[in-house]
């Protein structure tokens, strides 16, 4: 099955290159582009693509503003916001805004490709190192709005080890539980707490103090 993806970003050989990345990996096809946030939106609704690229710092509107609107829409899209640096601010409020993860401009062929197949299949890129460095730096205060009281003890514990950067294996490993077990807690989480992904859920540990700030 063919994974559709739409490149975003304003300058015209950074989306040349992509798309030539891209091309290489089998069951992967770049249905179109956009230079701004403005034409994202529109380009997204034409073609319901499955994965989006994101650039964030464009003209006119930008690419958090494009993705809040994209998944507005077409909730089933999946944005993977590009940046040129992994500790931009911006980061952290396109992940608000319900990306599905970020990659550098400078990633790796194979690790492009990779990202786009592991958020098509409906994960999220939690980068341990790099995302928990973003949502430290960046996550404000609690949101009220979100109940973790709605949680069972187990299911706020799964969360907060997310938060820490660990895989559904690894959780399983500490808890001496089932990683199947893992997904049903991960899934009632998601659920409960009304977000999209586990980036959302790494998000509200880190807002909502499940996991502590490092001192920088």
């Amino acid at each position: 099955m063919t994974i559709n993806v739409l490149l975003v970003d304003d300058q015209s050989l950074v989306r040349a290159g992509f798309r030539a990345l891209l091309a290489r990996a089998e069951g992967i096809a770049v249905v179109g582009e956009a230079a701004t946030g403005e034409r994202a939106v529109r380009e997204a609704a034409r073609l319901e693509p499955d994965v989006v690229l994101m650039d964030i710092r464009m003209p006119g509107m930008d690419g958090i503003e494009a993705t809040r609107r994209i998944l507005a829409a077409l909730p089933a899209v999946r944005v993977v916001i590009l940046t040129t640096f992994d500790t931009d601010e911006h980061v952290f409020e396109a992940l608000r805004a319900g990306a599905s993860g970020f990659l550098t401009k400078e990633v790796e062929p194979d690790e492009l490709r990779r990202a786009v197949a592991v958020v098509a299949a409906g994960d999220s890129l939690l980068s341990p190192g790099v995302t928990r460095r973003v949502v430290e730096r960046f996550a404000g205060r609690p949101r009220p709005s979100a109940d973790l009281g709605a949680l069972t003890a187990r299911e706020a514990e799964v969360v907060r080890l997310i938060a820490t950067g660990l895989s559904n294996d690894e959780i399983a490993a500490a808890l001496v539980i089932s990683p199947l077990t893992v997904k049903t807690h991960v899934t009632r989480a998601i659920t409960k707490l009304g977000v999209r992904d586990r980036v959302q859920l790494v998000i509200l540990a880190y807002e909502h103090g499940l996991v502590g700030h490092r001192a920088s």
